[in-house]
């Protein structure tokens, strides 16, 4: 363990610089509010975040504890909340907040992190960075709808509404930790007669992104349903490549195409066996076309494979507009199977590890649960970038076996002492805090 002496925050991307960064853009946020207004627009929605930050399992629960003299204390000096307001004063406020106005906090957290180098390390092909991006629900009830909520009629009459959202994650083969760009509402679009998907999410999303973040050159990573023709084009003309998974079902004519010129000895195919005993496969092929549609988009296509003790135990396919040679496959397969860390690292990580990301926080009568959901990834996001740049926060991390464990022990001490600062926080976490005799408060 360090000494005390060197656990430092980083210079720009300490918890309290990332807090103040949500702090500011959020005074952007326009408030609908006509009047004097209790509770500024501000300290509504960073309650909401210190709801998700401290991972409280209800609005209930936080509720309760706001006015505790501890808690209004502790959410002054940690998360600049003066006025903290009742879960339906929460609820409402941030039910008329269109989401869209969140994403500066997330566009100014990742740009600092670029800036200061901080993203360095996940820098993988050509100074690039993977982006895995792929949906996710956080929102389904038989009852409880709103006009923002995507509707399904099964044939026996059965509605069910639903909110789903569209993630964007960087993420690198050999790291944990994930850093999630602000998501894409998939939700009912007006005028549309139809439920919004994940393909009319991404042509939303990817475009906002390059405009907001056009210093960073992505590669995008994406399953099945990004293999079309208009998704392809769209990401090529923003200037990005792509990594996208492949199956025979949806791709006949492709693997049509692959299958002659394999027949043709137009393939280049090798196998390497490593160490550990399992053989791997690689076949390839560049200029293929991507199917009888769209001739005129030219794919390379890649198929792996896995073998040990002859048996097959891994088999994959991807397309890329990356031209393949015996050199580079094997970090493409790496990238491309880094894909499902917006799956495991992300919204596993959301819905299982304190985050609650499917749990009912309130669903309201407009924006209520989009808005909830990004601040829950902004939450994450603050997390992911501690873990990734903060010795403090990994060294607290450290003395627990589990995230929620972590989360629960700060909970805790925010419940039952007064803090000053997160550096003092940290600190009574990594080397346990002195204890004392219980005494009620003099102040």
């Amino acid at each position: 363990m360090p000494s005390r002496e060197n656990l430092k925050f980083h210079e720009s991307l300490s918890i309290e610089g990332l807090l103040k960064i949500a702090r500011v853009k959020m005074a952007n946020v326009p408030d609908y509010r006509a009047g004097f207004c209790e509770y500024s627009m501000t300290n509504v929605l960073m309650s909401g975040l210190a709801v998700f930050g401290l991972k409280y399992p209800s609005l209930l629960q936080f509720d309760k504890n706001k006015d505790k003299t501890r808690i209004r204390y502790n959410l002054r000096t940690l998360y600049g909340v003066h006025n903290a307001p009742c879960d339906s004063t929460l609820r409402e406020v941030c039910d008329e907040v269109e989401p869209n106005y969140l994403r500066p906090i997330f566009i100014e957290i990742v740009r600092q992190a670029h800036h200061a180098q901080a993203l360095q390390e996940f820098a993988y092909l050509n100074n690039s960075y993977l982006l895995s991006v792929d949906g996710t629900g956080h929102f389904c009830s038989g009852k409880i709808h709103c006009p923002e909520c995507c509707k399904k009629v099964y044939k026996n009459g059965k509605i069910e509404y639903y909110h789903q959202m569209l993630g964007a994650v960087i993420v690198h083969p050999d790291k944990k930790q994930v850093i999630p760009l602000y998501p894409e509402a998939i939700t009912h679009q007006d005028g549309s007669n139809k439920n919004d998907c994940e393909s009319n999410a991404a042509k939303r999303l990817l475009p906002s992104i390059h405009e907001s973040m056009p210093e960073i050159k992505f590669i995008i990573l994406q399953d099945a349903i990004g293999a079309d023709g208009p998704n392809i084009r769209m990401i090529i003309n923003l200037g990005y490549s792509y990594i996208i998974t492949v199956i025979a079902d949806d791709q006949v004519s492709l693997y049509e195409e692959v299958q002659k010129r394999y027949l043709a000895g137009k393939v280049t195919e090798f196998e390497v066996t490593g160490e550990d005993g399992i053989t791997r496969g690689f076949r390839f092929i560049n200029c293929v076309p991507l199917n009888k549609s769209h001739p005129d988009i030219l794919v390379n296509y890649l198929d792996y494979w896995e073998v040990k003790n002859d048996i097959q135990i891994y088999n994959h396919q991807w397309i890329t507009d990356i031209e393949l040679t015996k050199e580079n496959v094997s970090a493409i397969v790496r990238a491309g199977r880094s894909r499902w860390k917006v799956e495991n690292e992300t919204f596993n990580t959301l819905k299982n590890l304190g985050y609650n990301l499917e749990h009912n926080y309130g669903h309201g009568k407009k924006y209520l649960a989009t808005v909830f959901a990004n601040l829950m990834m902004l939450a994450f996001l603050i997390d992911q970038m501690q873990e990734h740049v903060c010795v403090l926060f990994r060294e607290a991390r450290k003395k627990f076996s589990s995230r929620m464990a972590l989360w629960e022990e700060m909970r805790g001490l925010f419940r039952s002492f007064y803090i000053k600062c997160w550096m003092d926080l940290w600190m009574a976490i990594i080397f346990e805090w002195g204890g004392g005799e219980l005494a009620p408060d003099s102040s």
